[in-house]
């Protein structure tokens, strides 16, 4: 029986005046690969930073691996990887140092097993030992993106945030990159929770996905049964004519149903 690896109580978020979450509650099983959506500015980020504690809710709870937020502190930081939106590496340090840097942030002193650790991310994200020596500014988009998450994984977090984490590749590149976190996902059984508008992500990827709009989660739960969501949201972005042909086979099934 999976566990809750998140769970979110009547969560309420608001800035001055101006409520950003209304009465937001879900739970994301162990193992999951939750798609968020939504409008710009509805939030979707800031839900994100919820989750990690670096923002804290107006009103409302949120649990972690079982635990309160309030309770878990420095050991969530520890077990939880984030990709930011355009990688956020360090431009004064080379590919190495970028990647070594939580665990020197966390007093490793092995240079031994500093190198075997780094070499060995950098291999599971599909890069050679040569790219360690590459400064940010030498690297593809893709490549950066591929960086950002051997960073992310350098400490084998059981939780990952990703950011929009095909903004900004091209077709190719966008297609390789979730070739690459699916086979993660496989082999390391982490979950994620990811902000993304990229329909192929949603359908090839995602086991869960959740919809906010008027300040709501208007839908939660697997593509399927958000495709069958009413909400005027969920139907323009859903079902306009590119998402139509991206969920073609899935919607197929749902006619015959």
């Amino acid at each position: 029986m999976k566990h809750d690896a998140i769970r979110l109580e009547h969560v309420w978020t608001r800035f001055g005046d101006k409520v950003v979450h209304a009465d937001i509650s879900l739970r994301l099983a162990q193992g999951e690969i939750l798609g968020l959506v939504g409008a710009s500015g509805c939030g979707k980020t800031t839900l994100l930073r919820e989750i990690i504690g670096l923002t804290t809710p107006s009103e409302g709870e949120i649990f972690v691996m079982g635990e309160s937020l309030h309770q878990i502190g420095q050991r969530l930081r520890n077990n939880c990887g984030v990709l930011f939106q355009k990688g956020a590496l360090f431009s004064v340090l080379d590919v190495f140092e970028n990647i070594a840097f939580p665990l020197r942030e966390l007093g490793f002193d092995d240079e031994d097993m500093i190198k075997r650790l780094v070499l060995m991310k950098l291999s599971r994200v599909g890069l050679s030992p040569q790219d360690a020596w590459l400064k940010p500014a030498d690297l593809s988009g893709g490549m950066t993106k591929r960086v950002a998450l051997a960073r992310t994984l350098i400490l084998e977090p059981s939780l990952l945030l990703l950011d929009e984490p095909t903004s900004g590749l091209d077709p190719i590149s966008s297609e390789d990159f979730v070739s690459l976190l699916s086979e993660l996902h496989r082999d390391l059984q982490f979950t994620a929770v990811m902000v993304t508008h990229d329909l192929d992500i949603l359908r090839d990827l995602c086991t869960q996905v959740a919809v906010l709009a008027d300040n709501q989660l208007v839908a939660y739960g697997s593509l399927e049964s958000v495709l069958n969501c009413p909400h005027p949201f969920v139907e323009r972005f859903f079902h306009n004519n590119r998402a139509r042909r991206v969920f073609q086979n899935l919607e197929t099934r749902h006619g015959q149903e």
